[in-house]
C-alpha cells in the first residue's frame, strides 16, 4: 500500500480522487437507466420481463416471478443448519438493537386550551432490493427488513434477480423468510426498482425503496426519488482505521482488506500518527494481498482507492478522519473512548482491537446500511426512523385561538397573504 504523508494538499488530492467514486460521476449511464425506468413506467410486466430476459437471460413471467413457498422450503435444504442458527443469533442482535429506537407518538395540553402532539405512523408498504448478481448479501436482507418490522411496516416486499433458470440464491430467500418479508418477486436491476416505484401487474406499488446494489440500481433509486422516497444513493464501500503506535498492525491490515474486497472501487485508508506502523502495515496488507480469494478486486481496489497517511499528532489524524467522514472508521488508539469524543462525522464507529469491521457487517445489531461518499457529514444508519412518518398535531380552543388572533393576523399581513389573515379574522367578527 502507498505510504503519504499527511498534509492539506495530499488530503486535497486523496478527497478529490474518492469523490470520483460517487455515483453522480456516472452520467453516461443515466440514459440508459431513465430509458429502463420509463419503459417499465409505462409498459409494465411486459417491459420488466424484457429486462429480465436481456440481463439476467431468465424466462420470468407471470407465473413464476412470484416467489412461491415451495421455492422457499427448498432453499431452507440447501442452507447448512449451523449457518441458520447464526442467521437466527444474528436477527435477536438487530432486533434488540433497533427495538430501543422506536419512536412515539406524545402530545401535550396546556391549561389554556392547546394541544400540541406528533402522531408517529409506520410507513406502509416498503420494497427492499437485494443484489444477485456478483454480489450476494444475505446479511443485507436482514439489516433492511428487520428495522422496517420493528417499525411496524405493514407489507414489505423484496425484489432479488434470479439466474437463468429461475432460481433465486437459496441463503438470500432463507435469511428473506427468517426476517418476515411478505412477498419476494425475481427482478433485478434498474427495472426491479422502477417496478417497485410505480408498480406493475405482478409488483405492487411501494412507498418507499430500501437496499444496496450496482450503479444502474443506484442511478434507477435517485430517478424515481420523489415519487417514492429511498434509504439513499450509496456508493461504493469505505473504511478509515485511525491508529497509534499502539495498533496490531496485522489487524489493521486485515480490517482494511476487509472492505477493499468488497469491489474495485472500495476505498480503505489507514492514518496513523506512526511511520513504523505505516510500514509494518503496508508489507501485512501485500502478504494478506496474495493469498485472499478475491486477489485481483483487492489489488485494483488498493492501487486505486487504498492509502496509508502519517500525520504529524494525533488532532491532525482526527481532523483528517472527520473530512473524509468514512462509512466505516475503526478507531485503534491507547484510548479509543477518549478518541471517540473528537469524531464528528462518520457511518458506524468501531473502538479498540476486536472490534473490527465484519462484526457489524453480520452480527453486533447496529445496521450496516450506512453513508458513503462523505454524506456521514449529514446522513445517518439505515434506521427505524427510515420507516415512518411523523405528523404534527395542533389544537387550540376558541379562547386559546383568540388570545393571539391579532398577533397571526398581523404576521401574516406582512407577508401580504390576506386571505391567511382573513382565515383567522372571521372567527372573531
Amino acid at each position: 500500500m502507498r505510504i503519504v504523508q499527511l498534509t492539506e494538499e495530499t488530503k486535497k488530492d486523496i478527497l478529490s480522487n474518492l469523490l470520483k467514486r460517487s455515483p453522480d460521476n456516472y452520467g453516461e449511464y443515466e440514459a440508459i437507466v431513465k430509458e429502463i425506468v420509463e419503459d417499465v413506467h409505462i409498459n409494465k410486466d411486459e417491459a420488466l420481463f424484457k429486462y429480465t430476459l436481456k440481463f439476467d437471460n431468465a424466462q420470468i413471467n407471470k407465473e413464476n416471478v412470484l416467489v412461491t413457498q415451495e421455492e422457499i422450503d427448498e432453499a431452507y435444504k440447501e442452507v447448512d443448519d449451523k449457518l441458520l442458527q447464526i442467521i437466527r443469533k444474528a436477527i435477536v442482535n438487530i432486533k434488540e438493537y433497533h427495538e430501543k429506537q422506536k419512536c412515539y407518538s406524545w402530545f401535550d395540553s396546556e391549561k389554556d386550551g392547546k394541544i400540541l402532539g406528533q402522531k408517529v405512523t409506520p410507513i406502509e408498504n416498503v420494497g427492499v432490493y437485494v443484489p444477485g448478481g456478483k454480489a450476494v448479501y444475505p446479511s443485507s436482507v436482514l439489516m433492511n427488513v428487520i428495522p422496517a418490522k420493528v417499525a411496524g411496516v405493514k407489507n414489505i416486499y423484496m425484489t432479488t434477480p434470479c439466474d437463468s433458470t429461475g432460481k433465486v440464491y437459496p441463503m438470500t430467500l432463507v435469511a428473506a423468510n427468517e426476517a418476515g418479508v411478505d412477498k419476494i418477486f425475481k427482478a433485478g436491476g434498474a427495472q426491479a426498482i422502477a417496478a417497485l416505484a410505480y408498480g406493475t401487474e405482478s409488483i405492487p406499488k411501494v412507498d418507499k425503496i430500501v437496499g444496496p446494489g450496482n450503479i444502474f440500481v443506484a442511478l434507477a433509486k435517485r430517478c424515481v426519488f420523489g415519487h417514492v422516497s429511498i434509504d439513499s444513493v450509496a456508493g461504493p464501500s469505505e473504511i478509515l482505521v485511525l491508529a497509534d503506535e499502539t495498533a496490531n498492525a496485522r489487524f489493521v491490515a486485515a480490517d482494511l482488506l476487509s472492505q477493499a474486497e468488497h469491489d474495485e472501487m472500495a476505498s480503505a485508508i489507514l492514518v496513523t500518527t506512526s511511520k513504523e506502523l505505516a510500514q509494518q502495515v503496508s508489507e501485512e496488507a501485500e502478504a494478506f494481498i496474495e493469498k485472499l480469494s478475491r486477489k485481483e478486486i483487492l489489488r485494483k481496489s488498493i492501487d486505486n482507492y487504498g492509502y496509508i497517511l502519517v500525520a504529524k499528532n494525533m488532532d491532525e489524524a482526527i481532523e483528517t478522519a472527520n473530512d473524509i467522514a468514512s462509512e466505516h472508521l475503526e478507531i485503534v488508539t491507547a484510548n479509543p473512548f477518549d478518541t471517540m469524543t473528537k469524531i464528528t462525522n462518520a457511518g458506524a464507529i468501531f473502538l479498540g482491537s476486536y472490534s473490527s469491521e465484519p462484526l457489524g457487517d453480520y452480527f453486533a445489531g447496529p445496521n450496516h446500511v450506512l453513508p458513503t461518499n462523505g454524506t456521514a457529514k449529514f446522513f445517518s444508519p439505515l434506521s427505524v426512523d427510515d420507516f415512518i412518518k411523523k405528523s404534527s398535531i395542533i389544537y387550540y380552543s376558541k379562547e386559546a385561538l383568540e388570545a393571539v388572533h391579532e398577533d397571526i393576523e398581523a404576521f401574516a399581513k406582512s407577508e401580504k397573504l390576506t386571505a391567511h389573515a382573513n382565515s383567522i379574522h372571521v372567527r372573531f367578527e
